[in-house]
């Protein structure tokens, strides 16, 4: 065991406020643990404090902090404000890597991709040290058949301590929190068979057909939680009785442009012909199907990202232009969401009056943070451009309270982590969440399926009870996508 330095200094530089420090008395004496506090609720500090905790009373001699490669700087920010710690960095370095595995770092910090890349070394470090480890954002292993996911489960026995944190444990599907606790207890809370597990949980399009599957799929989702109470957390904004500004939500319906509506008309007959048989859905999962109209989601956005000699001004953008042009003038910042990096360019160019910003995926990471910190402090810059898997997590951007949705994805995960830059610890305004709909399109069932994803993500975290879900609980998203598909065959 690597001994402890009498110079290190092991305490917080601030105090956390009470469900935060009942979330460290509650998992640090256990052996893994999972941490599903809602986004927005400083899980941070919880896991910066519970590292300190598990130093100080040498439960472990080193901590590792695994969280997603865009986040690493920002850990490294939170640790200098929370700490009196200098944390080792591993990277895709090797030999700089080399000198952290063997340096005396107590707070190790990296990202998911280097564990894989790392794991031979890894494993060597794991025998000389006794090691607990703190995934951040555990989603990012939720796929078991996933290489990265698969060196995860193969390390999991070598750390003395497990934690994972998130607030979106269900991500995107109901399965998606198996992966997660398997790392954990290697299959004991649900069980070691994947498929067995996600058999009962599919949130597919036949489930409006029969009520029968509707309650089995509501019994299963309530059963989840149950078998991880023993070692998990979470709690929500309203349960922690923090006081928040209000959220508020509001869908704002637009027409396409003339030649948009064509074009739009010319993809959806494409669509029919690949994904319905008979008038029905070939395809059960929802999202196998969206995979596949994914240009329709495309055109209802800027059909210019379909078709490169597309002019006219799509139908989406009068209301955008409305909506940052009342924000600004009443004093705010805003962020305006978009699923593809091309679009990000394009808004970028279309807000500049703004001083618009933009942060997507293949922008080097320096550039993004630039971007970010520009968006915080300079008054001259007023809306940041950005797709969610460059900006949805990890991020406080409370200098907004408006964020824009200029077209969604069907991923869960990308939609709540996003919207809740905004709405989180240190926002003092009202926080306002605007989703753009072309109508009588795709955007009508993918805000459909995102609001019947969430109802079964809030049952299966134990957010709402079976009694509330049941009465709350719409699967005509299953319904709606072939009605949307085949429009002559819904007005006979």
């Amino acid at each position: 065991m690597l001994r402890p330095d009498p110079r290190l200094n092991l305490t917080a530089r601030f105090k956390a406020f009470p469900y935060q420090l009942d979330a460290v008395e509650a998992v640090k004496g256990l052996e893994y643990a999972a941490l599903f506090h809602e986004q927005g609720l400083g899980k941070t500090k919880i896991a910066v404090d519970l590292a300190l905790h598990w130093l100080a009373e040498r439960t472990v001699d080193t901590v590792m902090i695994i969280t997603k490669r865009a986040l690493v700087e920002n850990w490294r920010q939170e640790l200098a404000s929370h700490t009196h710690i200098k944390p080792g960095i591993l990277s895709q370095d090797r030999k700089h890597n080399f000198f952290v595995f063997n340096s005396s770092a107590r707070i190790v910090l990296g990202h998911f991709e280097v564990v894989r890349s790392e794991q031979p070394r890894l494993e060597m470090f794991l025998k000389t040290r006794r090691v607990g480890v703190i995934l951040d954002e555990a989603q990012k292993i939720k796929n078991p058949s996933a290489a990265l996911t698969q060196a995860f489960h193969e390390l999991r026995e070598g750390f003395a301590r497990r934690v994972i944190m998130t607030g979106t444990p269900v991500a995107n599907r109901p399965e998606d929190i198996w992966s997660q606790v398997f790392f954990l207890d290697g299959g004991e809370a649900l069980g070691e068979d994947f498929e067995a597990f996600r058999s009962d949980l599919s949130l597919d399009n036949d489930l409006h057909h029969s009520p029968e599957r509707q309650k089995k799929f509501a019994d299963a989702l309530a059963s989840v939680f149950e078998k991880l109470r023993a070692f998990s957390i979470r709690e929500t904004k309203k349960s922690t009785g923090i006081e928040l500004p209000d959220k508020v939500v509001r869908s704002v319906t637009t027409n396409m442009a003339p030649h948009q509506a064509k074009l739009y008309d010319t993809y959806r007959e494409q669509a029919r012909a690949e994904v319905m048989q008979g008038g029905q859905l070939a395809e059960d999962d929802a999202e196998a199907v969206l995979k596949r109209l994914l240009r329709l989601v495309q055109v209802t956005s800027n059909p210019a990202l379909v078709d490169e000699n597309y002019k006219e001004e799509p139908g989406k953008v009068a209301e955008l232009n409305r909506l940052v042009r009342e924000a600004t003038d009443d004093g705010s910042k805003v962020i305006v969401w978009t699923s593809f990096v091309r679009n990000a360019e394009w808004l970028c160019r279309r807000l500049a009056e703004y001083g618009a910003v933009r942060v997507h995926g293949e922008l080097p990471i320096e550039v993004r943070n630039r971007a970010i910190e520009d968006f915080k402090n300079r008054e001259d810059i007023s809306v940041l451009v950005a797709t969610p898997g460059a900006a949805k997590e990890g991020l406080t951007l409370t200098v907004a309270n408006h964020a824009i949705y200029y077209d969604r994805s069907f991923s869960l995960d990308d939609y709540l982590q996003s919207q809740d830059r905004i709405h989180r610890i240190s926002q003092k305004r009202e926080c306002y969440i605007w989703n753009l709909i072309c109508d009588d399109t795709i955007d009508c069932w993918v805000d459909s399926l995102l609001s019947a994803k969430r109802l079964a993500a809030q049952l299966l975290q134990s957010d709402v009870c079976k009694e509330d879900y049941e009465k709350a609980a719409d699967y005509d998203f299953g319904r709606a996508v072939a009605e949307i598909l085949n429009p002559v065959a819904e007005a006979e």
